[in-house]
């Protein structure tokens, strides 16, 4: 997750999602979602609600009745390409008077009057806790009114609703096990556009992991702000709820999930170094179904840093969790997220990034130039006071170090068989198949005879910074030479 612990996926920013069997009537929705694998996954519960309204989504804006786009308010250039989005979809309407144009997520929550009234961008603006409301807005919308429920929730997580999968590979899925967040981070807009924690029922989670796998998916990845965060059946003091009832925490969670098949590959996203216990990381070593990759968001490699940005641990602890995975799974894959320039930040801080960076060599990293956000904490209480030309200088040398991190463990993956998940065609080359093995890290193999969904062991012989290249080896050569799962 990026910065406030939520992962960006920037090469999916702006897809349109569909098309969606069921839809009762004739009216075409358009779905598009930035940022956060949450976004994407409250996009298919949406889906699922304007289904029961009469609508299909279509992947043809220009047949769409109603386009919604599921929004990100991390950082500013987030904001602004949603920003020239709406205003292309406002000339579009010129063309077409009867689109419906509206926002979801976090920035609908924080900038729907200036959305709505000042800049008459959109028709109707949704926060993340209101698309149950969604039907009756819609009708308000098309009914020639404007249309806005940001209201948020202390108990809302779509547990009973059934997503719609949008993912047309059909072999990994996304399952949202929390809401909101507690953390307030100085730096982060979550707390204020998701609300407060709060996790859904274990058992609902188990049932949708169940029909996952029965429905042919071979991946589920556990979503929350803050995954380590999870409980059921205990409150905010640590009481638990109903003496009759289990308490779960994430750990037991985990193992509820990864009971469900053995060929049921489970991921989660994302941690917090402050909650990530030993006990999770049992869990991971013991069950080989839970892929061996963590996401540990740093921010920064400095303590002083920290907190000001209230995360809640010191450089120290950061390091303790980290040399606890190595000793609990040597081999387990970490990616991390990174601020540069953050209010104050010195050279010597900024030096304390890269030497922590050295120490931990991540896998991967999603860095990022702070970006001051409205309402939060580092707004009132610090000041952006490092130049842009200087995070932009700092920004390049973490880039830098990481890209050569990047190449030295990817390479560390060859020579290797893995037992690869087949997620579909290569994006360079229809002859050719891609999947992921338990790293994380994305093995590209000659087709064959594969069919996306399958598990086939890969012998990996080759590398690029971050992708492997391998070729099939039969599952007897992977028996006696021994793969990795």
């Amino acid at each position: 997750m990026r910065p406030g612990n939520h992962t960006i996926d920037e090469q999916r920013q702006g897809e349109a999602l569909g098309p969606l069997p069921g839809g009762k009537g004739g009216r075409k929705l358009y779905l598009e979602s930035y940022g956060c694998q949450m976004n994407f996954s409250d996009s298919e519960i949406v889906a699922s609600i304007l289904s029961e309204a009469g609508y299909s989504t279509t992947k043809d804006e220009g047949e769409a009745d109603l386009i919604l786009l599921n929004t990100c308010s991390i950082r500013d250039n987030a904001e602004q390409r949603i920003r020239h989005r709406l205003q292309h979809l406002k000339g579009g309407k010129r063309d077409n008077p009867n689109l419906k144009v509206g926002i979801l997520g976090c920035m609908a929550e924080r900038l729907r009057d200036q959305l709505l009234e000042e800049e008459k961008l959109v028709d109707l603006v949704v926060g993340p806790d209101a698309y149950r409301d969604l039907p009756r807005l819609v009708e308000e919308v098309e009914g020639g009114q404007k249309a806005v429920n940001t209201l948020l929730s202390r108990e809302e997580t779509y547990a009973e609703i059934q997503p719609v999968r949008l993912d047309d590979k059909g072999v990994t899925a996304f399952i949202s096990i929390m809401r909101g967040c507690d953390n307030m981070c100085s730096f982060c807009v979550v707390p204020f556009t998701r609300g407060r924690e709060r996790s859904r029922d274990p058992q609902s989670i188990v049932a949708e992991a169940h029909d996952l796998f029965a429905k042919g998916y071979r991946e589920v990845t556990l979503l929350g702000q803050n995954v380590d965060s999870y409980k059921w059946n205990v409150d905010s003091k640590g009481n638990v709820k109903d003496p009759g009832q289990p308490v779960v925490r994430f750990a037991q969670l985990m193992d509820l999930v990864s009971d469900v098949n053995p060929d049921l590959r489970v991921r989660f996203s994302t941690s917090h170094p402050k909650d990530m216990t030993d006990e999770v990381l049992e869990v991971m070593a013991r069950k080989d179904n839970l892929c061996k990759y963590i996401h540990l968001p740093v921010q920064s490699g400095h303590s002083d840093v920290l907190k000001r940005m209230n995360r809640g641990y010191t450089r120290e602890w950061y390091l303790n969790r980290i040399a606890a995975i190595r000793r609990i799974m040597p081999d387990c894959a970490i990616s991390t997220d990174v601020i540069a320039g953050f209010c104050g930040e010195t050279a010597e801080e900024h030096g304390a990034t890269l030497s922590l960076m050295r120490e931990v060599k991540y896998e991967m990293a999603f860095m990022f130039k702070y970006s001051e956000r409205p309402r939060t904490l580092a707004e009132r209480k610090f000041e952006d006071d490092v130049p842009e030309a200087e995070k932009g200088r700092r920004l390049t040398e973490i880039i830098a170090l990481q890209q050569e991190h990047s190449r030295e463990r990817t390479a560390a993956q060859c020579g290797r068989i893995y037992r690869v998940l087949v997620e579909g065609p290569s994006k360079k080359s229809k002859e050719e198949f891609q999947g992921r093995n338990t790293y994380n890290a994305m093995v590209v193999f000659p087709k064959e005879d594969v069919q996306p969904g399958e598990y086939r062991f890969v012998r990996t012989t080759g590398h690029t910074s971050i992708t492997l290249r391998g070729e099939l080896v039969p599952e007897a050569v992977a028996l006696a030479e021994g793969f990795v799962s």
